[in-house]
């Protein structure tokens, strides 16, 4: 019997090097480094380890480079249980990310650098696993489109991560069944001053759910069955907010996957995202269910 997977996620698969500081410097400024952190990072990839860590089977394909980042990015994933035989590495650099943290809030400024890129001609369909699910991000878009009409055709339901405005994602929007994007991106993308508003416009181009998310404002989400459903961002000492959103995507896949309601599935998501703030990298803090239901138990007081 051919092996099942929960999801299959299609993105990049950089290194995050992420440093704390007590303050930005100013151009041209200095500042020494509080603590220095190196993970995987991406947000699909973050997203996978996300399911792996609640407890799901997910499999990731991407691109590396054949240089210690590469190795370093697919050693960590094939750890966390997120199954990485569909990774290709190539004879280019891979891709990384430098990161800086601010002490006081835990937000963060993020520079990249892609060096390398997923092509339609790097997924082989045939090749391809049975899985429940598709998680991209529109990023290597001729390749997204490949594999969401691959799903489509398979009757898979797709769920789309957009964080920004970055290229034209118009012609795969019909082809998601979960549009989950960030208040930066929805805003503009729609011409819209308000989320509700932008949600109605976005689902002309995505008829099934969608939810934005704004950061500590919580996030809003629409479908059929539920109507609007407004979650709260839990109130938490954030340390450092890198791959919150991921976190996000990931845990409310998990809740998808399970058959859960719309309200559930934010409710665990927003959950799973904060608790990942609490600690610094994008993947140190990233919950096992068993941490998520003991912190929606009990509160976010008594637990931390």
């Amino acid at each position: 019997m051919p092996e099942v997977f929960d999801c299959l996620g299609l993105g990049i698969a950089p290194v995050d090097i992420l440093m704390q500081l007590k303050d930005y410097p100013e151009a041209g400024g200095k500042a020494d480094a509080l603590r220095t952190t190196i993970q995987g990072g991406g947000p699909i990839p973050t997203a996978m380890v996300t399911l792996a860590r609640l407890g799901k089977k997910p499999a990731l394909l991407a691109v590396v480079g054949d240089d210690i980042f590469g190795k370093f990015a697919v050693d960590e994933l094939t750890n966390e249980k997120v199954d990485t035989s569909l990774v290709i590495t190539k004879k280019k650099p891979s891709a990384f990310a430098v990161g800086w943290v601010e002490k006081k809030s835990g937000r963060r400024s993020i520079v990249l650098d892609l060096n390398i890129e997923i092509s339609p001609g790097d997924i082989k369909l045939k090749d391809l696993p049975y899985v429940r699910a598709v998680h991209l991000d529109g990023r290597y878009l001729p390749a997204c489109l490949k594999l969401a009409r691959w799903a489509k055709r398979k009757k898979i339901p797709v769920i789309m991560d957009i964080g920004s405005i970055r290229n034209d994602v118009s012609e795969l929007l019909p082809l998601v069944n979960h549009l989950i994007c960030a208040e930066e991106y929805a805003l503009p993308f729609t011409r819209q001053k308000h989320i509700k508003d932008a949600i109605k416009k976005l689902r002309t181009k995505c008829p099934g759910t969608v939810v934005v998310t704004s950061g500590t404002k919580g996030s809003l989400g629409f479908d059929n069955e539920s109507g609007y459903i407004r979650q709260r961002a839990y109130k938490i000492k954030a340390v450092d907010t890198t791959g919150a959103g991921d976190v996000y995507h990931g845990a409310y896949i998990f809740g998808f996957l399970n058959g859960w309601s719309l309200k559930k599935r934010m409710e665990i998501a927003s959950a799973a995202a904060a608790i990942k703030c609490t600690r610094p990298g994008g993947r140190t803090a990233i919950p096992t269910f068993a941490r998520v239901r003991r912190f929606l138990k009990m509160g976010v007081k008594k637990y931390a």
